[in-house]
């Protein structure tokens, strides 16, 4: 019986006082020998081609900003935040990017890198983007504020936006599933019904948020330019 609903969240896998539930975010290290082969396998053959339609997204994204080897920085963002994403869809396994600790350590040092890049390279740029074109000369100063809240805020957006999206997936599942042993056998295959389209959804909304978080901070690094 969980004390709280929100336990199932909780790092609390340990060995000897050593938690090994964010080990999960680098099981992905044991499939990388099989990129190493001459033929190459289906499934790394399609992996390749969602990359090749990711870097051309990216670079088009990136405009004048896309330098050689640049679009690889946010393949292996969407790649990574993708495979914590279904490592969570296992029954039992910690999901590590339904932590802040997670969302917030990927997003934060990307914004600091990029707002820093700007200020220091392109200054005037960056003070030009706090007043978008035709404001009225009355709404300037409140536009300045407007426009760096907004931009103090991204860092916390992606990561919340990541976070709530995984466990508010995670936890309906979870209340159904809880529900299974108070209800009538025949009430059991609707559940089981909803549980697998539930798990789809899920499956669907880790593709979309990878590819979310990846997009906004490509177009975080593009604006800076």
């Amino acid at each position: 019986m969980m004390a709280n609903l929100f336990s199932t969240f909780d790092p609390s896998t340990n060995i000897l006082n050593f938690p090994i539930n964010w080990l999960s975010s680098f099981m992905g290290l044991l499939i990388l020998p099989m990129t190493f082969w001459l033929i190459p396998s289906r499934m790394m053959v399609v992996w390749i081609n969602v990359m090749k339609i990711l870097h051309k997204e990216f670079k088009t994204l990136l405009g004048s900003f896309n330098h050689k080897g640049s679009t690889f920085m946010f393949i292996s963002l969407f790649t990574f935040i993708l495979f914590n994403n279904f490592m969570g869809l296992f029954p039992y396994v910690f999901t590590s990017s339904s932590h802040m600790t997670m969302t917030l350590s990927l997003a934060l040092p990307l914004w600091l890198s990029f707002m820093m890049f700007g200020w220091i390279n392109h200054t005037q740029h960056m003070l030009a983007h706090l007043v978008p074109q035709g404001t009225p000369p009355m709404l300037m100063p409140f536009m300045v504020c407007i426009e760096t809240i907004s931009n103090m805020i991204r860092p916390g957006t992606l990561a919340v936006r990541l976070t709530a999206n995984m466990i508010a997936g995670h936890l309906l599942l979870t209340l159904l599933g809880s529900t299974g042993l108070k209800m009538n056998p025949s009430l059991i295959i609707v559940l089981i019904i909803t549980q697998l389209l539930l798990l789809m959804l899920e499956f669907a909304v880790s593709i979309i948020q990878s590819y979310v978080f990846a997009i906004l901070s490509t177009l975080y690094s593009s604006e800076v330019i």
